[in-house]
């Protein structure tokens, strides 16, 4: 077992809001099977690899762009470290939370902190919402409100979600997920709209990134809801535990270092575009998506 000597990220979150008893929770039950446990714990040990991997790429990464978009691979790899060091905490909150006792994982009585999932989405989400933003070619003074709205709506989503998930009662769980539901397709309507208008700005070879970059929006993000939604649909006990868990991680994966990768391509791309035309001034900055330093025009 991993042991790690920090003091628990905003601890006080999940006991102001968690009123119910451990064992009900949607996020615990009182035995696993072996397969469930290692299942669940496998997932948290691929998030950790994949997260803190990708986050040496896109530092390193760095040095095969140009230099107006390795800002955007510093915030990928800024995403996916803190993701990373989230998952460690997750992981061995799982760890401590069950024991194996005559070939099943029962509850030791060491709550597993919910509170690092949401404390991570607080983080990383916004940052996100930085790198779309960023791939959408837009000047200083449309990007910044834009931005400022969509950060605005990602708090809004995790903390009424915060409430939902850590409730054992279907209705309460349903109010919050509803009350979240409304900035969560909000912020997606947002990126859809404003992404497909960036493709008119976007080089030939950057047009199917950005398309498959909407495409994984919609995939990774829909995950989330529907992991959330798991004791609603009636999936209970164990296999609501171990649905919602990996449910999430893999969510997790594809809309970090997989959407990291996807800013990566871009970038590449762009550079290339702009080596290729830089011969010719008015093509070569057409498009600056993943620039978000404004130009003096912007």
């Amino acid at each position: 077992m991993i042991a790690v000597s920090f003091i628990s990220d905003f601890h006080l979150l999940g006991a102001v809001l968690a009123t119910d008893d451990i064992p009900s929770r949607v996020s615990t039950v009182q035995s696993l099977t072996s397969s469930q446990f290692n299942l669940v714990y496998n997932a948290f040990s691929f998030a950790i690899a994949a997260m803190f991997a990708s986050a040496l790429f896109f530092l390193n990464a760095q040095a095969q762009v140009g230099a107006k978009y390795r800002l955007a691979l510093l915030v990928s790899a800024i995403v996916v470290s803190i993701a990373g060091y989230h998952y460690f905490r997750i992981f061995n909150s799982w760890d401590e939370a069950y024991s194996l006792q005559n070939g099943v994982y029962t509850l030791t009585g060491a709550p597993f902190n919910d509170a690092y999932r949401y404390v991570d989405w607080l983080l990383t989400v916004p940052l996100l919402l930085v790198e779309t933003v960023a791939v959408l070619a837009l000047s200083g003074k449309e990007s910044r409100p834009l931005l400022t709205k969509l950060v605005i709506a990602s708090v809004l989503m995790i903390v009424t979600g915060y409430p939902g998930e850590i409730s054992a009662v279907i209705k309460t769980r349903l109010i919050w997920g509803a009350v979240s539901t409304v900035p969560f397709a909000y912020i997606l309507y947002v990126l859809w709209v404003e992404l497909s208008k960036s493709l008119e700005r976007q080089p030939v070879e950057v047009q199917s990134i950005v398309r498959n970059m909407r495409l994984l929006l919609l995939f990774s993000w829909g995950v989330y809801p529907i992991a959330y939604l798991l004791p609603v649909f009636g999936i209970a006990g164990t296999s609501a535990t171990v649905g919602v868990q990996v449910g999430y991680t893999i969510a997790d994966v594809l809309a970090k270092p997989l959407f990291g990768l996807l800013v990566f391509a871009i970038a590449v791309s762009k550079t290339k575009f702009d080596l290729d035309n830089s011969s010719n001034p008015s093509k070569a900055s057409d498009a600056p998506e993943l620039d978000l330093v404004p130009t003096p025009e912007s």
